[in-house]
């Protein structure tokens, strides 16, 4: 009997660390395949401890370059995206104007539609235009897909910012530029790096939207596609584990951060 209070006490505790659990298991098994040295092309069955793929992680042709290329779309369409996102974030929240309860609603279209719908319509779109697939065609689809992103995690801050001090800061003369860079804009910061993180993350990652506006360029998602149809190369789980590690730096980084000031706070 105590024992199943003390279950039915820690009931929610439980379940967060078991769906936690759940969420990271495949990281973990990524993690643990990128020290294997498989027999044959596919990675997907423990053989024996090995470093060589972490020695080499560009060993496998054109995977650096795909990766090269996925993260300098993913910087400009995070920058693209964070700074269309935020003014519009501002412009919702802060004025009335004619349909902005239509323009608040198309925002979550690109959330709620499946990506497939919005990658045909994107593809449509650019044949239609004459557009040649590639770079570019890829830089804009992934802007159009996580504004909506950026515009729902920004927003969410801008909501709930008390308008006095920009009040008392305009009281104090500071200017309209002064008053957004110093006051407005430190405030907005956390929902703005919310949504630049969220944004690099889906441009990375997407594959979907990617192949189908790629034309012959090939992004990582899509090279980690085609090498699955003829093997799995140890270098793609380097790669997973890399950016997994980096990933949790970074929150951990930004949560002592957050606890610094916090505690230094008077």
């Amino acid at each position: 009997m105590p024992l199943l209070r003390r279950l039915r006490r820690h009931l929610v505790v439980i379940a967060g660390l078991l769906t936690l659990a759940y969420m990271i298991l495949p990281n973990i098994v990524v993690m643990v395949f990128s020290f294997n040295k498989p027999n044959g092309r596919f990675n997907y069955s423990w053989q024996r401890f090995s470093l060589e793929a972490w020695k080499d992680p560009c060993g496998v042709a054109d995977m650096c370059g795909s990766l090269s290329l996925s993260l300098q779309i993913a910087v400009w369409a995070t920058i693209g995206a964070t700074v269309l996102g935020t003014m519009i974030a501002f412009a919702l929240v802060r004025y009335r104007f004619r349909a902005r309860g239509a323009i608040n609603s198309l925002i979550f279209l690109p959330m709620a539609m499946p990506e497939v719908v919005m990658a045909a319509s994107l593809l449509t779109l650019f044949l239609n235009m004459g557009a040649q697939l590639g770079f570019w065609t890829i830089l804009i689809a992934h802007i159009m897909f996580c504004l909506s992103f950026v515009v729902t995690a920004v927003k969410a801050r801008v909501m709930s910012m008390d308008p006095r001090l920009e009040e008392a800061a305009r009281d104090l003369y500071a200017g309209p530029v002064q008053t957004f860079v110093r006051v407005t804009l430190p405030i907005a910061a956390p929902g703005i790096a919310a949504g630049a993180l969220l944004a690099f993350a889906l441009s990375f990652d997407d594959f979907i939207i990617t192949n189908f506006n790629a034309g012959s360029t090939v992004t990582f998602p899509m090279f980690v596609w085609g090498s699955a149809q003829r093997g799995t190369p140890v270098q793609i789980n380097v790669i997973g584990t890399a950016m997994f590690i980096i990933a949790v730096l970074v929150v951990l980084a930004g949560q002592l951060l957050a606890n610094r000031r916090k505690n230094a706070r008077p």
